[in-house]
């Protein structure tokens, strides 16, 4: 499945925020299946959401 990112945050944050976590519930309530992943390779948060892909047509 492909996603698309709308948003980083980074890893460091101060302790007790949530940053992605509050974007990602924002983009759920406006009906958007956001959630949160966390790239290792960058040390931070990702809130992303699905990517639709055309079907093949045969």
């Amino acid at each position: 499945m492909r996603r698309t990112v709308l948003e980083r945050f980074p890893a460091g944050g101060p302790r007790g925020s949530w940053p992605a976590e509050e974007f990602a519930r924002a983009r759920q309530d406006e009906g958007l299946a956001a959630e949160v992943v966390m790239d290792l390779d960058s040390d931070a948060f990702l809130v992303v959401v699905p990517q639709r892909t055309a079907e093949a047509v045969g």
